[in-house]
């Protein structure tokens, strides 16, 4: 089994097959919401500076 193989949801709950974004940049972030480590999502926002030079 491989990352193409999973389907997620997206933001507005519709399902979306990860095998959409073969050959492209993906980054996959998963944190549980209630961990300590959420304070540094805002650190995510960091990485839409760098996402036109992937595009």
């Amino acid at each position: 089994m491989n990352v193409y193989d999973f389907t997620v949801k997206d933001n507005k709950g519709n399902d979306v097959s990860l095998s959409e974004y073969k050959g492209k940049v993906l980054l996959i972030v998963n944190t549980a919401t209630k961990c300590g480590l959420t304070p540094q999502y805002e650190d995510l926002g960091e990485f839409s500076g760098i996402l036109p030079s992937f595009s």
